[in-house]
């Protein structure tokens, strides 16, 4: 069963970003609405179903575009007022190609998973393409909601770029309240919003920039870390095991274990042998995380704590002094 299209005229298709858009009928073939066994076909079913649930306005990408005139003589095959129609431009890479799974996530869950906020991919994917007036980039969804206008949205195609979608979250994620960063990383991980997970996102939450990023940052704080021996061999180089055997005595002698007490205390060794901060503290970094990157060194500290610091420094520094004793010997 074909929708018998007018031999002459022209169907208009008025839409909110691209304007006018005129369809000759002498360019249309008539549609097919229903197959021979009775089930019907898309662009009917699409407009019956717009009427039935009371469709004010279709928002669609602009590949649908050719299907509109379609729609709207359906609508005018009923004797009825048709939804207002806007076509978004088509998402592309930064590349400039249209958006597919090589240029990173292809879903929203995928997003989800890899610990986007929603509100921050809410934010993000209404500025692809529209923007405020004072160009404003962070907005809450209340304010998108208020703000975000069809009219607003260009037509030249956007570009998704997850480096700046990242930037962005980062941002939000900056922006929590302690409490509320505490929740999402608690959910995020499967674990209970505890006051050591509290503690343990406090000194992480200037670093990460995405959700899944805030595990490896925190990770040594509630497990023993696996050495990254890359990191160890760049780190632990001639000169570390003096430095490292003066910052656990000075760490033993410390009384409340304080991130300003800790500063001062080792801050005395690197004025003592006139020594750049990295060449200490990046050796207690890998001796108490395994790694080379970790929140700030003298939080993490605190945060971890004065037994186990003071037991990981010295196995860092028994392994220096076996591997120091083993190149002497050879």
């Amino acid at each position: 069963m074909r929708l018998r299209v007018p031999d002459d005229g022209e169907t208009v298709v008025h839409d909110v970003i691209r304007g006018d858009t005129t369809f000759q009928h002498v360019h249309l073939d008539d549609p097919v609405i229903a197959r021979a066994d009775g089930s019907v076909l898309y662009n009917f079913a699409v407009a019956v179903d717009d009427l039935d649930a009371g469709i004010t306005d279709v928002v669609r990408g602009e590949d649908h575009l050719s299907n509109s005139p379609k729609q709207l003589l359906v609508f005018e095959a009923l004797g009825v007022e048709p939804p207002r129609y806007a076509h978004l431009p088509l998402l592309h890479g930064p590349d400039g190609k249209k958006l597919s799974k090589r240029h990173g996530a292809a879903s929203v869950q995928e997003l989800r998973d890899a610990g986007y906020l929603p509100a921050a991919v809410r934010n993000y994917l209404a500025l692809l393409g529209w923007g405020t007036q004072d160009d404003t980039t962070i907005l809450s969804t209340e304010e998108l909601i208020e703000r975000f206008d069809l009219s607003g949205v260009g037509r030249s195609s956007a570009i998704f770029d997850e480096q700046k979608l990242r930037w962005l979250n980062g941002r939000f994620m900056r922006e929590l309240d302690l409490d509320a960063y505490t929740e999402a990383v608690a959910r995020y991980l499967g674990r209970e919003p505890d006051e050591r997970l509290r503690a343990a996102c406090a000194i992480a939450q200037e670093k990460a920039q995405t959700l899944a990023e805030v595990w490896p940052l925190i990770g040594f704080l509630f497990d023993q870390p696996e050495t990254d021996e890359k990191a160890w061999r760049k780190v632990m180089k001639d000169g570390a095991l003096p430095l490292l055997t003066e910052a656990l005595e000075a760490l033993r002698g410390t009384q409340s274990f304080e991130p300003q007490e800790l500063e001062t205390a080792l801050g005395r060794i690197l004025a003592e042998h006139d020594v750049k901060p990295g060449q200490l503290y990046q050796p207690i970094r890998v001796a108490i995380t395994g790694t080379s990157v970790s929140p700030g060194i003298f939080e993490s500290l605190a945060v971890l704590g004065k037994d186990r610091s003071v037991e990981r420094i010295e196995r860092a520094v028994q392994r220096l002094s076996t591997e120091g004793a083993d190149t002497n010997r050879s």
